[in-house]
C-alpha cells in the first residue's frame, strides 16, 4: 500500500514539537520560525498550490518563492524591500522544515536545496570605546535606588556580554555574593536553551552588592520594576529603554543599544589579544561564523599592535 502524505501546512504542529524536543528551541524562537513558515504557506495558497505534499515540492517551487521574497515589501506604502538578511530568516526556516522531513524519513528536497541569497557587503558592527562605555556607566544617579539599579544593570552587561533576554532572566539566588567576594562567575542558559558560563568583574560585584543591599522584596528577580505597588520583573524592552536613555544623557551614538554593550565587549577582548574561540566561548555563540564578524572591526588595530612591537629593528 502506497504512502500517504498530508500538504506541507498541515505539518506545522509536528515541525514545531520537533523544534522544541529534538532541537530545544526555545518558544520564541519556535514562534519565529512559525512566523517565517506561515509566509510560505501564504504563498502557496496565492499560487494554487497549497495541497502540495512534500514529495511533491521542487527546485522549481524554491527558486519562485525566493523570487517572491526578494520582490516583497515590508509596506506597500512605502515599497520598501525585503533586506537579505531578512529574506534570509525566511529561508532558514524553510531549510529547518525541510530538515525535519529528512530526520522524520519523510520524502522531500534535501535541505541544502535551498540556497541563502549573499548580503551586500559585511555585517556593521556597532560598538564603544573604553572612553564611551565608561561616560555611559557614569551617567546613572547612584543616590537613588532606581539609578543604583541601572548603574548595576550597565556595569553587568558589559561585564559579561549577556544578551537582554539572559540579563532579565536572571534571579537572585544566582549572584551568590559573600563579603569577600571579588569577581564571580554564574551560569546562565542562552539561545537555543546552551547554557554557558558568565564572569563578572570585581567592579561589576560592587554595584551588584550595593544595589542588593537596597532590596527588602522577597521578588525572585535579579533586576526589578519599582512601578506599580508590588516589584516586577524587568521586561528586555524596559532595560533598552534604560540603555538608550544614558546613552542619550552620555552624548553616545542615536543606535546604542543593550548589543552595543554586547559588541563592545567582545570588541575589547580581541582587541586585547584573546582568541576568536574563547570569545565564541563567552558570547555562547554555536557556530565560530557568528563571532567572525568582529574579526573585521579588530584587524586594523590588530595590525597596528603587529607592526608595532613584532620583528626585529632595522
Amino acid at each position: 500500500m502506497a504512502r500517504q502524505f498530508k500538504p506541507l501546512s498541515q505539518y506545522l504542529i509536528d515541525f514545531l514539537d520537533w523544534l522544541e524536543i529534538e532541537k530545544g528551541l526555545s518558544s520564541k524562537t519556535q514562534e519565529n520560525y512559525q512566523r517565517f513558515l506561515k509566509c510560505f504557506f501564504n504563498w502557496l495558497k496565492a499560487n494554487k498550490l497549497e495541497s502540495i505534499t512534500p514529495p511533491e515540492l521542487t527546485k522549481e517551487h524554491i527558486w519562485k518563492y525566493r523570487v517572491f521574497l526578494s520582490r516583497h515589501y515590508l509596506s506597500e506604502t512605502t515599497k520598501k524591500p525585503l533586506k537579505r538578511s531578512t529574506q534570509n530568516y525566511y529561508l532558514i526556516a524553510l531549510r529547518a522544515f525541510l530538515t525535519f522531513f529528512a530526520e522524520k524519513d519523510i520524502p522531500s528536497l534535501p535541505p541544502e536545496k535551498v540556497k541563502l541569497p549573499r548580503e551586500k557587503g559585511q555585517k556593521t558592527i556597532h560598538f564603544l570605546t573604553l572612553d564611551q562605555v565608561e561616560k555611559l556607566l557614569s551617567m546613572p544617579d547612584t543616590k537613588n535606588v532606581i539609578g543604583l539599579r541601572d548603574k548595576a544593570i550597565l556595569e553587568v552587561l558589559f561585564s559579561t556580554g549577556l544578551r537582554v533576554s539572559e540579563l532579565v532572566s536572571l534571579n537572585r539566588d544566582q549572584i551568590k555574593i559573600k563579603p569577600d567576594t571579588k569577581d564571580l562567575e554564574i551560569s546562565v542558559i542562552g539561545k537555543g536553551n546552551r547554557p554557558r558560563t558568565v564572569y563578572l568583574s570585581e567592579r561589576a560585584v560592587k554595584w551588584l552588592r550595593k544595589y542588593l543591599e537596597t532590596r527588602n522584596d522577597k521578588n525572585k528577580a535579579l533586576f526589578i520594576n519599582y512601578r506599580g505597588k508590588t516589584p516586577s520583573r524587568l521586561s528586555q524592552r524596559s532595560v533598552e529603554r534604560i540603555v538608550k536613555k544614558y546613552a542619550l544623557l552620555a552624548g553616545l551614538p542615536a543606535n546604542t543599544t543593550c548589543h552595543t554593550l554586547r559588541h563592545s565587549f567582545a570588541t575589547d577582548l580581541l582587541m586585547k589579544g584573546v582568541d576568536l574561540r574563547t570569545v565564541q566561548e563567552f558570547l555562547g555563540h554555536k557556530n565560530i561564523v557568528t563571532t567572525q564578524v568582529y574579526t573585521h572591526v579588530t584587524r586594523p588595530r590588530l595590525r597596528e599592535i603587529h607592526r608595532k612591537f613584532h620583528g626585529l629593528k632595522k
